[in-house]
């Protein structure tokens, strides 16, 4: 099986969706269903020395819009020959739907979250999007609101969760460098980590400052990390003064990989606590490295510690029910990963990927060559 894979964000970038990317080419390329894979990356940052022997990985593409849109049909117009498309968001689905037509193949469209919640605005992107062939999901919410608006047939849906790197994301002792670097060495931190974007308000940041000062009447060492940037930093900022919990918080802006790996073991508990999260992959990091997690009941983050199972489940626009969880993380044993948590790893991402492949190659889906 030769696969064409439309992708947003490749090697180099940060965030959750380029990690996911860059799992499903390892789980792709691992299968022995798949001769090759051929990955066109919207972004890219840099490029590894060793990629995947089945991949062919095209970061000519990544130099802006009408860059990729021209690497694309030039890639289409001497290598029609593929068995599957799949694209990684609904924005590149349009394209992903021209070129499943030009290769005549099926396609599968990746919904992340909140993106796929409603209706896109632009038409394209909605017929596109109605024209795939194969579903695939993190979170069973996230079927469960796209079908409000996306027609799709419950037999082509399948539900993946996210993977995390077990190897990788570890319990270990905190680091002085960072808990010098932010003032964190008698603290007892809560951290939450994301994009601090005007567009993505729902991660929880203002309900968490709401309540530091009741947080902190009954944990007087607690210490709000918020680790990411984004344009909506100086707002928060400014609410942090306006509450008068400036010195209570500490904005780290952007972290490396090493430094994201310190902070989550220096972190007493994690908290997700917004409303529009597609899955919440950072909460399986955090869980990995033995840190309690608060997640939201409201978006896909509640299906990411399996309904409660692997963490505390609270309703984000409850301040006391916020307050609560917060502290009953902060009560749970800290350093030791909780049972569990294997369902979410990167092999049965894999695994599930491997399922997926095998449904469709079993499953009669080429459409015909389009008339010329």
């Amino acid at each position: 099986m030769r696969i064409l894979l439309i992708l947003t964000d490749g090697y180099g970038c940060p965030g959750g969706i380029a990690r996911v990317n860059l799992d499903l080419i390892d789980s792709l390329c691992a299968d022995p269903a798949v001769t090759q894979v051929v990955a066109l990356a919207r972004q890219t940052q840099s490029i590894p020395e060793a990629v995947p022997g089945k991949l062919d990985y095209d970061h000519r593409a990544s130099h802006g819009s009408l860059r990729y849109l021209m690497r694309l049909v030039r890639r289409m117009s001497r290598e029609r020959r593929y068995d599957l498309v799949i694209c990684t968001h609904l924005h590149l689905q349009p394209l992903a739907w021209l070129s499943a037509r030009l290769c005549s193949a099926p396609s599968v469209l990746l919904l992340h979250g909140i993106e796929a919640w409603s209706a896109p605005r632009q038409a394209l992107r909605r017929l596109a999007a109605k024209s795939a062939d194969w579903y695939v999901a993190a979170t069973a919410l996230t079927f469960e609101r796209a079908r409000r608006w996306l027609r799709m047939p419950e037999a082509r849906c399948m539900v993946v969760p996210f993977g995390v790197d077990l190897a990788r994301y570890t319990p270990g002792p905190r680091g002085a460098d960072v808990l010098e670097k932010y003032g964190l060495r008698d603290a007892v931190v809560l951290l939450s980590l994301g994009r601090l974007a005007v567009g993505e308000r729902y991660k929880g940041y203002d309900e968490i400052l709401g309540i530091l000062g009741r947080l902190r009447a009954e944990e007087p060492r607690l210490v709000y990390v918020v680790a990411g940037d984004g344009d909506d930093r100086p707002r928060l900022e400014a609410k942090a003064h306006a509450l008068g919990i400036a010195e209570h918080v500490r904005f780290t802006g952007h972290v490396s990989e090493s430094e994201k790996l310190d902070l989550y073991r220096a972190a007493r508990a994690f908290a997700l606590a917004g409303w529009g999260e597609g899955f919440g992959l950072v909460l399986l990091e955090a869980l990995a490295c033995g840190v309690p997690v608060v997640a939201s009941t409201l978006d896909g983050s509640f299906e990411a510690i399996k309904r409660g199972a692997l963490g505390v489940a609270v309703d984000p626009h409850d301040p006391s029910a916020l307050c609560a969880g917060i502290l009953e993380a902060l009560r749970r044993p800290c350093g030791q990963r909780v049972l569990g948590l294997d369902y979410f790893s990167r092999e049965a991402f894999g695994r599930r990927i491997h399922d997926l492949i095998v449904q469709i190659a079993g499953t009669t889906c080429r459409r015909s060559v389009p008339q010329t």
